[in-house]
């Protein structure tokens, strides 16, 4: 071999267009960097970076806005599936999508939910689940699991005292126009590969008028769990999935 041969490699893999070149405000090995990268590669896939609106909650996903570039809209806490109806039905060409935490989507905007999902409005909602309120420091949220530790159930969530947890999933899977409803994972390659492929079809149900899609993803917060990145995957795998069954819920494409 030639020693002053130059070995040219060709990328194949690089920054989405649709994500910007910021600095991260995450903690190391909280899911919502992997979800901010699947959504900007699909918005370029998908050639929708021009018509889509992102609607940023209250909570931890708010920072959202500052890492894929496209038209945002805040909205107040737990308000977001009723903002992108408003953004929907007055720009019906454009692609909505709302991304919440569980305590902003199954706390103070449960109402807003079960509505626009009831309506079967013509959104996508992406739902992070990391069973706490992460941006204020830890406490109890809708989907913290029985005997899980929060700043708030110190002792672990009991059944009579905080009740069991809310299966967001499960709670819509009877609603009569719910078209898509999903729940996965982003603690392993195997499950972001689904993260990814559930994603691009509830953007893609949308862009054909198909109605309301809801993905909910289990995600990593070792900050408040109190865990190394790598035991966050883990507890993923062996303990929240027991009580979050992965799987499509509905699918009435």
């Amino acid at each position: 071999m030639d020693k002053t041969a130059t070995l040219h490699l060709e990328p194949i893999y690089q920054r989405p267009e649709s994500l910007r070149d910021e600095l991260t405000h995450y903690c190391g090995g909280c899911g919502h960097a992997i979800m901010h990268r699947l959504i900007a590669e699909l918005i370029d896939e998908l050639q929708i970076r021009e018509k889509t609106i992102g609607i940023a909650p209250v909570g931890c996903a708010v920072l959202a806005y500052d890492y894929i570039d496209i038209d945002w809209s805040e909205a107040a806490h737990g308000r977001p599936p009723a903002v992108a109806t408003g953004m929907k039905r007055v720009q019906p060409d454009k692609v909505v999508f709302t991304y919440q935490g569980d305590g902003d989507l199954a706390s103070i905007g449960m109402a807003e939910t079960i509505h626009a999902a009831n309506r079967g409005e013509n959104i996508t909602i992406i739902f992070i689940n990391n069973a706490l309120y992460a941006m204020t420091q830890g406490q109890m949220a809708p989907t913290t699991m029985l005997g899980q530790i929060t700043t708030t159930t110190p002792r672990g969530r009991e059944l009579e005292q905080e009740g069991p947890p809310i299966d967001i999933c499960e709670l819509l899977q009877g609603f009569e126009r719910v078209k898509l409803l999903a729940r996965t994972a982003v603690n392993s390659p195997r499950n972001v590969r689904k993260t990814r492929r559930l994603v691009k079809k509830a953007f893609q149900n949308q862009i054909k008028g198909t109605g309301f899609s809801l993905i909910e993803v289990l995600s990593q917060c070792p900050t408040y769990w109190r865990k190394k990145p790598a035991e966050c995957n883990d507890f993923i795998e062996n303990e929240m999935i027991k009580t979050f069954p992965l799987g499509v819920y509905k699918d009435e494409v």
